[in-house]
């Protein structure tokens, strides 16, 4: 890919002869624009997009600006030169011959027919359409003259025209979002940050009150959640008796600006159901595993003591995520290249409908030599397309997804070396005879030397194995998305199928994997060999797999809703001003959504790295204490190395004590 690959080709607009505009060091430095002599050839942007419309194509340095045709220009050059000059801009380089006849000039396409006003995008000219009073046109007109003796009307670029102003309807709104990001970026990374702090705030004070702290967190959640019921009902009952206000949302369709929808009573209604839905779930859930989670809460202090002793555990997630970085970054490059390593395609383009050379293949140095020119009067030789028949660029989409595979590898390995290396620092705190006193010195950066030196194989195994399911997956959904509205019943069924099946399967892996790196970190033994035993260990001890490792789990995935809740509450009343002291210090926005969606999601993925760390902590543990009620009985010969606490409360009635 690096070889053959050339990434000017989606930076750079390509002309009929194969030139990128706005190249710098090339005639087309300062032309940086695409322009298409007759865009009524064209069906539709994705096909101007593609560079498949069948038109002559010119570098230009602007987009035209009013509307003028051929024979007009050419008919008043004499005394109004600076018409032709103009017009000349958006002609083949170098021609300027007024007195050629009208009917070579279009034959030989030395010059477009018409050119109407129209502006930039995606550094390609299209037609400024607007809407005047409920009718289309462009520049204010609904006629134009097409350059070949007839008077068009705008709506003939009506297909072309419904596609272009919905993309730049979406690019209105993202304009507007950059603005947004543009104004408020150092606040949501204030807000980060507060997340950031909160999370540590909480993992440190869990080593002295998990207890409490966790039934904050629920009783947070569920605050949250009841504020949330209230200010819906408030709003609702609100909007009661306010003109427009009983709509439905299929009354008004889609909207671009969402803050229409939040003038309706049904969208307010909307949300405080599903929010008391969630609440009154919540509340069941709480009600049903109140014992379980007085046991996970256990299990947790356990856990907190244990990253207390291993404070440099918190920050490994930065070097998981680092490394996840650069596989993404040599994934996008890789794929770019080779996205662009075809070679330029000649096409031959003939105004005769009739001609039979028409969308052949050429050769753009020999095409005046042979007969097309002269069978077919006017046909050319222009750039189609990046391709290429070699079996290189024939198997290109192989390689693409064996470019996916390696990312989905690399990126399995950067996890499985990260759970690996975690799970051997805490292991080295469960199996301390003496805590802290038998804690290796530096635990953490002695577990990731082992995971290098002695267990790559090993992850880089696991890691295999996921990879392919997971690329399994996205060959299912590549399948699914193309012969969308072809398929029949049993095809729908089956892929449906397989689609649930794999992802069950990847679960299923992902679980078994995160286990054999605990039991490869314990025991250093290869994959296969911990991966069975971690499932029968854990098959051994079900019962408390699903008790103990799901009801923690859900405690902390509820400590990371408070957080990015709590932040995104604070964010909430500040990007709307309604925090008093900072009023004139919030941004005036477009959408207050954007960055308030910025910073909820930011800091659940800021509360997930470090909550995904105790949760491997607990994982650690649980798998450990299980190994120790195998292995040992509580005898002086054989005693036990988990904590008194920890014993009491998973189900041991005696523990022989060890001497100091």
């Amino acid at each position: 890919a690096w070889v053959h690959g050339d990434p000017r080709k989606v930076i750079y607009p390509t002309d009929s002869y194969g030139q990128f505009c706005g190249q710098k060091g090339t005639v087309n430095e300062n032309k940086t624009i695409l322009f298409y002599f007759n865009i009524l050839k064209c069906a539709s942007p994705v096909v101007l997009i593609n560079l498949l419309c069948p038109t002559t194509q010119l570098c230009v340095s602007k987009c035209p600006d009013r509307f003028a045709t051929y024979i007009d220009v050419q008919a008043s050059y004499r005394y109004r030169p600076d018409q032709w000059n103009y017009f000349r801009e958006f002609c083949k380089p170098g021609f300027n011959n007024p007195r050629k006849s009208v009917a070579q000039v279009l034959r030989d396409e030395d010059c477009p027919s018409m050119i109407i006003p129209s502006r930039p995008f995606l550094k390609r000219c299209f037609p400024d359409f607007s809407t005047k009073n409920g009718v289309l046109t462009v520049a204010n007109q609904t006629t134009f003259k097409d350059g070949r003796g007839k008077t068009r009307n705008v709506t003939d670029l009506r297909e072309a025209a419904n596609g272009i102003n919905n993309v730049l309807d979406a690019r209105s709104v993202g304009m507007k979002i950059f603005e947004d990001y543009a104004i408020s970026w150092y606040w949501i990374l204030i807000g980060l940050f507060i997340a950031m702090v909160v999370s540590l705030l909480f993992l440190v004070l869990l080593r002295f009150t998990a207890g409490v702290l966790f039934w904050i967190f629920i009783f947070g959640v569920i605050g949250i959640i009841g504020y949330g019921i209230w200010h819906c009902y408030w709003e609702y009952d609100h909007l009661k008796g306010i003109p427009g206000s009983d709509l439905t949302v299929y009354d008004i369709g889609f909207q671009t600006d969402f803050r229409v929808y939040l003038q309706l009573r049904q969208t307010w209604l909307a949300f405080m159901i599903i929010l008391c839905l969630v609440e009154v779930i919540i509340i069941l859930m709480l009600i049903f595993l109140r014992n379980r989670i007085r046991i996970a809460i256990a299990l947790l202090k356990e856990g907190s003591r244990a990253i207390g002793y291993i404070m440099s555990t918190l920050f490994y997630p930065i070097v998981t995520f680092i490394l996840i970085a650069i596989c993404i970054s040599y994934w996008a490059v890789t794929a770019v290249f080779l996205a662009t390593s075809g070679e330029p395609v000649y096409k031959v383009m003939a105004n005769q409908t009739l001609c039979k050379y028409a969308n052949l293949t050429c050769d753009p140095e020999t095409f005046n030599t042979t007969n097309v020119t002269k069978l077919c009067p006017g046909a050319q030789c222009t750039f189609a397309f990046y391709g290429g028949e070699s079996l290189y660029h024939k198997y290109i989409f192989i390689f693409q997804l064996a470019n996916a595979f390696v990312f989905l590898w690399l990126v399995n390995f950067a996890i499985a070396l990260g759970q690996c290396t975690l799970a051997g620092a805490f292991a080295s705190y469960y199996w301390a005879s003496r805590k802290p006193a038998d804690i290796p010195l530096w635990p953490l950066f002695s577990s990731f030397g082992r995971a290098i030196r002695y267990h790559t194989g090993s992850l880089a195994f696991g890691a295999l194995i996921l990879a392919i399911v997971q690329l399994i997956r996205v060959i299912l959904e590549y399948l699914d998305h193309k012969l969308k509205g072809r398929q029949n019943s049993f095809t729908r069924f089956l892929l449906c199928c397989l689609k649930c099946c794999f992802w069950c399967l990847e679960k299923f892996l992902k679980f078994i994997n995160r286990n054999a790196y605990i039991m490869i970190a314990i025991y250093g033994k290869n994959f296969c060999t911990s991966a069975k035993e971690a499932f029968f260990l854990l098959m051994r001890n079900v019962v408390r797999v699903a008790v103990l490792d799901k009801v923690t789990d859900f405690l902390l995935f509820l400590g990371k809703v408070l957080v990015a809740g709590g932040v995104g509450v604070l964010a909430f009343f500040f990007f709307t001003q309604r925090i008093p002291v900072f009023a004139q210090e919030a941004p005036t926005l477009n959408y207050y959504w954007v960055p308030l969606l910025t910073v909820i999601i930011g800091s659940y993925l800021v509360a997930h790295g470090f909550f995904s760390v105790y949760a491997m902590c607990v994982d650690t543990l649980f798998l450990c204490f299980c190994e120790d009620l195998e292995r040992n009985d509580g005898s002086t010969a054989k005693p036990y190395f988990m904590s008194a606490s920890l014993h009491r409360i998973l189900g041991k009635k005696e523990l022989s004590p060890k001497k100091a």
